[in-house]
């Protein structure tokens, strides 16, 4: 099935405004529909190009009312050069042997994950997942999805990264890593990781989700150039220069 011959669900739908997780004193809403049916995997592909994001079965956009901080961004794997910082990053890691397994869960990987998120991510909705709700985010993808982890020489479970593999590229979904591995810079290693696989497998684009300009979460995402984000006009180089000025 191509993405001409796919007919587009029906149904949309718009979450009630909550408050926003990145941006202090701003609204968050948005609107999602169900990846379901032999189309699923198809119609991926279209939203993702129109800027979505996956969650378990259902796919999201940011439409928040009167904000639209959130701006989808992928790198171009092709062209990515890695820069003097981020070659140190590779070599710090060297040690690491780095597996694809299949999205299922794991006692191992949820208590990373369970570490992770408290350590980064105390005050937001994940803070409060228990093992079945993080098993549902790994297993309930209707796409081609896999668990890429990263473990040292005496096979301790560093880093883990969930991926969507799409038509034009790999999607990185979630991923969460040993914060109290000083100074590996998982977060980053795995991003870089991320690219390489893109090359290796002849895909075009890494997706990193949305940047937001003021989000701290976020800034590392313009390190990795080139960097495309999503406008008006479609997808199209950004100055990442520019981005890290607007962070502040």
């Amino acid at each position: 099935m191509t993405s001409q011959s796919l007919k587009l669900p029906r149904h949309f739908y718009r979450m009630p405004p909550r408050p926003c997780p990145y941006l202090p004193g701003r609204t968050e809403q948005n609107v999602f529909t169900e990846l379901a049916g032999i189309d699923g995997v198809a119609l991926y592909d279209i939203l993702t190009h129109a800027g979505f994001r996956r969650s378990h079965n259902i796919a999201y956009r940011p439409t928040c009312p009167g904000c639209n901080a959130c701006v989808s961004v992928r790198v171009v794997a092709g062209a990515f050069k890695a820069t003097r910082s981020q070659r140190r990053v590779l070599a710090a890691n060297d040690d690491l042997r780095g597996t694809e397994r299949a999205a299922t869960a794991s006692e191992e990987h949820f208590d990373l994950f369970a570490q992770y998120v408290a350590s980064r991510h105390n005050d937001g909705e994940m803070a409060a997942m228990g093992y079945v709700d993080y098993a549902a985010m790994v297993e309930e993808s209707p796409l081609s999805t896999y668990v890429a982890e990263y473990r040292d020489a005496n096979g301790l479970l560093l880093a883990a990264c969930l991926a969507d593999r799409l038509s034009d590229g790999l999607s990185a979904v979630y991923s969460y890593f040993d914060t109290e591995a000083n100074g590996r810079s998982l977060g980053t290693y795995m991003v870089l990781r991320l690219v390489e696989r893109c090359r290796e497998l002849g895909l075009p684009y890494l997706y990193l989700g949305y940047w937001i300009a003021g989000g701290k979460k976020m800034s590392y995402k313009t390190r990795f150039r080139p960097l495309e984000a999503l406008g008006p006009d479609g997808w199209a180089a950004i100055a990442t220069d520019d981005m890290a000025a607007r962070e502040g």
